[in-house]
């Protein structure tokens, strides 16, 4: 065997051991678990943080948070309930409050929203639930 094929021969099997140990690595090598679905679930108060009083009526209270959320996120789902608490004195409140579902998104995307909502509703805060979930936008088979 001439000393060139020796050399050739030599070369390929260094690359084929590198190989096999490359492919071993990553066969035996933890994987990195892709990041999990988050569903945010935003609880929005309307009454006004000092006075208690509706900031604005239902239906225009509605309508602004749609507006807000089809400009931030180009899609989102509402949902009307009423919340109720009782604060540090003993007073119980009522409040007309819009639940508001966000998938797709990140939690930066989230409290961005969150502060403007705060200031467009005068609220003290929203309350944010990041519930891991599976999401799927299914268009048939």
């Amino acid at each position: 065997m001439s000393k060139k094929l020796g050399a050739l021969i030599c070369v390929l099997s260094a690359v084929a051991l590198c190989l096999s140990a490359v492919n071993l690595y990553l066969t035996l090598a933890p994987r990195k678990q892709a990041d999990p679905d988050v569903q945010y679930v935003l609880y929005l108060g309307t009454n006004d943080q000092n006075t208690n009083e509706p900031v604005f009526p239902p239906e225009e209270a509605k309508e602004k948070l749609k507006s807000i959320l089809i400009r931030t996120f180009g899609g989102y789902t509402i949902q009307e309930a009423n919340g109720g608490w009782i604060d540090d004195w003993g007073t119980a409140y009522q409040e007309y409050t819009l639940v508001i579902y966000l998938s797709d998104t990140t939690l930066d995307k989230v409290h961005a929203l969150c502060g403007e909502l705060i200031e467009t509703f005068h609220q003290s805060s929203v309350l944010i639930q990041a519930n891991e979930t599976k999401t799927e936008f299914y268009s048939g088979k």
